[in-house]
């Protein structure tokens, strides 16, 4: 792996010499949970190749079926779209609207409970579960936090039988796309608003990044962020890929945010390392992160190998 990041380095030297610096604006397209990680990573990159990038958050599964909408009218999209999950990047893969897909780093799910309610990772069931508790997620298949708290509902299943539907049935769908969800006034954090200002939920499923954050927004110091326990633990493994029709310099925001910069600035957000494949359960079209991370090599080589027969004929 690290012989591919050094490559990468070198092939980016010359491509860096032998091109010009694009005039637009690289298209990053990502979840929402990486608005704040990965407007760092896009700032140092351009701080550090003059390429600025132009970006855009949301939910992962609406943002894939904007990608979609996109390329059924134009053709193009994005440059790059990174995920919450590794479904929704691999469903553009399947359709050939983009490159395969690499698991660049990781999150896991949480319980971010205001402040006062003594819930542990022990007792956290038995309050989800309790009639007078709120309990507040995302929208499931708009946003992969939903869809991971409808995975930990059917966990809590089989620990205690029925659980999943009763689970599914008072969760309230506060965000993530769900078209009957208040509206959460512009500036404020969502799970701070909800959570403390509203308390329209008193235990929100969430990711742990977003639980910092949370943490550290005026007004939600005393957030609690509670680990799920084991039986209910739910990892989130993030997507990337670089989608078809994309600008070179689409590639190389791509091997930035694998390389380590982009990787240490994700750690700092609290982001985990990245898994070496994409999850087994994506079957025969699981991708490994090799491959992906091969394919981008190529056509760097490719491009260099062609700007230097041009220089050729120039001289």
């Amino acid at each position: 792996m690290k012989k591919h990041f050094f490559a990468f380095s070198l092939i980016a030297c010359a491509v860096g010499v032998t091109l010009p610096t694009q005039a637009f604006a690289v298209k990053l397209y990502a979840a929402g949970s990486l608005r704040d990680s990965l407007t760092e990573v896009a700032e140092s990159f351009n701080d550090k190749y003059g390429i600025p990038v132009e970006t855009r958050f949301g939910p992962s599964g609406l943002t894939r079926e904007f990608i979609e909408q996109e390329f059924s009218k134009t053709g193009k999209s994005a440059d790059v779209f990174a995920s919450a999950d590794i479904d929704n990047p691999q469903t553009l893969f399947k359709e050939g609207l983009s490159e395969p897909v690499v698991n660049f780093t990781s999150n896991r799910m949480t319980a971010v409970v205001r402040s006062g309610l003594g819930i542990t990772s022990d007792n956290l069931l038995d309050f989800l579960l309790k009639p007078e508790i709120k309990l507040g997620t995302s929208t499931p298949m708009a946003d992969p936090s939903g869809t991971y708290a409808w995975q930990i509902f059917d966990k809590a299943n089989q620990i205690t039988p029925g659980s999943s539907q009763i689970l599914k049935d008072k969760a309230l769908q506060l965000v993530g796309g769900n078209p009957n969800a208040p509206i959460v006034p512009n500036g404020k954090n969502n799970l701070v608003y909800f959570l403390e200002e509203t308390k329209q939920a008193d235990i929100f499923l969430a990711y742990y990044t977003s639980g910092k954050t949370a943490q550290a927004t005026k007004g939600g110091e005393n957030l609690q962020i509670v680990e799920l326990p084991e039986y209910l633990a739910t990892k989130a493994n993030y997507g990337l890929t670089t989608l078809k029709n994309a600008d070179p310099d689409g590639e190389k925001l791509a091997e930035y945010i694998l390389s380590q910069e982009g990787q240490e600035i994700l750690t700092k957000y609290g982001f985990s390392a990245t898994s070496t494949s994409v999850p087994e359960h994506q079957g025969a079209g699981g991708i490994l992160l090799a491959v992906g991370v091969a394919l981008i090599l190529k056509k760097k080589q490719a491009l260099v190998k062609k700007q230097l027969v041009k220089l050729d004929h120039h001289r």
